[in-house]
């Protein structure tokens, strides 16, 4: 019976005074609510410079956001307690005004400080203390020394002049929009104005949005300016624009990481897109030629010392995009740098030039090879990255055409470990083989010999002298020299030979006057002709000239 009673009994009443105590809570925090919102809507309000999210009123704005989560809050209470309570009503149509008015804050707080929310500021600025730091984020890579932010120690100052609160005010407002519910009139905001700013930036950078079609079109010197313009904005974008628009992001939102991820992501990624999409489609243009490499590789280094930073600033799902794009980018880069290398090393064996250098100086084949590898040289990391797995082709033993004169050569694969290294040696002996067949069409073999040492010491000097040295080590230095060496001593006897045999061997006071007078005629008559025959033959530097005169002058002094 009891049980039965306990069933059919209606739930108890809630007290009066507890809806009393609801009702009363909402009705106090709309009063407080009413009397800001009355205050800054009004039309004095709007005739003022003043605002409610400004230096003069902050503690007031901290008072209203308060309020609002209180209200909010408070709300929640009467619900549960009287569901159909009038004061539901008039609370939710205040909560939309005052959502209203801090949207409206929001947008102008954006706007108005826009300088110092600038990307470039706020990345300066917040490097040491943020660098996403927050529990939703990565951190970013250390590979920006810190140096060289404190060297834009006076930039940073430069632009605190602006309201210093703006970040923290933002995040005020984006933390109580978002707890409310309002969150999308929140972001939608954030986003319109940020991404403009973005946007004009990457303008303002002249980055351009091409596709394939517009850039396989471009003459060369257009393109290049292109790419210059690419190699200056690219560094500016990942370590100023982009950076500054994560560390925004982070802090504005941090209540929020799906926030701050959609945020970023729609800001950024259109930009980021354009910008690292460039690249690969400059490395499928039509006319890759040797002489193009370096801007390919000025891109490729560009791309590859920021990467680390773009995969941490770029870190979240949605933005794989851009982090595939770079790989990518790299890749065709790459791609057209060992094209390009393949063509050259093909045009140094095409080359059939056979009219002798006059006086045997050094050829302009030698010269082009020498000064291209070593300015080759000076990208030796991006290179080696892209030279890594590219297996090189060498004949196995090599074929009587590669070994030059005065000596065996040995293959590059069987001295070096490094791709690079093996590359350059294997480039620098196709020239010598080259050049020792220029050597040939000489009719005198003692300029022939002054040719081959002229050219090598070229090479010697270039390599010595240059990141090449590097690659190809003192070992590889120490055999071309003895090798120049060699030359420079078969020149000496077939050019001096005549001269110096007609020396007498045995002391000059038993030879009799007369023969003394014949040898001295003949030797003057040798030297004459010797002396003649040279007087266009050229010896460029200056160190291997003055080897082969105190060689000379020895000879002629110790006989």
């Amino acid at each position: 019976m009891g049980k039965h009673l306990f069933r059919s009994s209606p739930p108890p009443e809630k007290p009066t005074a507890h809806l009393s105590l609801a009702e009363s809570a909402v009705q106090e925090c709309m009063s407080n609510i009413n009397t800001v919102i009355s205050k800054w809507t009004s039309p004095a309000a709007s005739s003022s410079d003043d605002f409610l999210f400004s230096t003069n009123s902050r503690r007031e704005a901290e008072e209203f956001v308060t309020a609002v989560r209180h209200l909010q809050s408070t709300m929640h209470r009467l619900v549960s307690v009287n569901p159909s309570s009038e004061k539901l009503i008039y609370a939710q149509n205040l909560m939309q005004s005052a959502m209203k008015l801090l949207e409206s804050e929001f947008h102008r707080v954006l706007k108005a400080n826009r300088e110092y929310l600038d990307p470039e500021c706020v990345s300066v600025r917040s490097y040491r203390s943020s660098r996403f730091s927050t529990s939703t984020t990565t951190s970013v890579s250390d590979s920006e020394d810190e140096s060289s932010y404190e060297e834009n120690a006076d930039e940073e100052h430069r632009f605190s002049g602006g309201d210093s609160d703006a970040m923290d005010d933002l995040k005020m407002i984006a933390d109580c929009m978002i707890s409310t519910g309002y969150a999308k009139e929140c972001v939608r905001v954030y986003k319109t104005v940020r991404k403009s700013i973005v946007d004009e930036t990457l303008h303002n950078l002249q980055m351009e949005r091409f596709n394939l079609h517009q850039v396989q079109k471009m003459d060369w010197e257009i393109l290049e300016s292109k790419i210059k313009t690419w190699l200056k904005a690219v560094k500016l974008a990942v370590r100023k624009l982009f950076f500054g628009e994560r560390i925004l992001a982070d802090h504005v939102f941090s209540s929020s990481g799906l926030i701050v991820e959609s945020s970023f992501t729609e800001i950024t990624q259109e930009g980021a897109l354009i910008l690292f999409t460039f690249p690969e489609y400059a490395s499928k243009i039509k006319k890759l030629t040797p002489e193009k490499m370096f801007r390919f590789l000025d891109m490729y280094e560009a791309l590859a010392n920021l990467y680390v930073e773009i995969e941490s600033i770029f870190y979240f799902e949605s933005a794989a995009a851009v982090r595939s794009q770079v790989i990518n980018s790299l890749a065709r880069l790459g791609d057209a740098t060992r094209l390009m290398m393949t063509d050259f090393e093909s045009a140094i064996q095409k080359e059939t030039s056979k009219t002798p250098i006059i006086g045997g100086g050094v050829h302009p084949l030698t010269r082009y090879v020498m000064n291209y590898l070593s300015f080759l040289a000076d990208y030796s990391d991006s290179i080696a990255a892209i030279f890594e797995n590219w297996k090189l082709s060498v004949p196995t033993p090599l074929p009587d055409s590669l070994y030059i004169s005065g000596g065996d050569e040995a293959n590059p694969e069987d001295l070096y470990s490094s791709p690079v290294s093996v590359r350059i040696a294997w480039v620098i002996l196709l020239t010598l083989c080259k050049i020792d067949g220029k050597a040939q069409p000489y009719k005198d073999v003692a300029l022939s010999y002054l040719f081959l040492a002229n050219n090598l010491q070229y090479v010697v000097v270039k390599v010595r002298s240059s990141t090449l040295k590097v690659l190809l080590g003192d070992d590889w230095v120490f055999r071309h020299e003895e090798k120049v060496k060699l030359y420079a001593d078969k020149f000496e006897k077939l050019a001096w030979g005549k001269v110096l045999d007609l020396l007498p061997e045995i002391p000059t006071d038993e030879i009799s006057p007369e023969e003394a007078k014949v040898l001295v005629a003949r030797f003057n008559d040798e030297f004459e002709t010797s002396y003649r025959k040279q007087t266009s033959w050229v010896i460029p530097d200056p160190k291997l000239r003055d080897q082969i005169k105190i060689t000379l002058s020895q000879k002629l002094m110790l006989v």
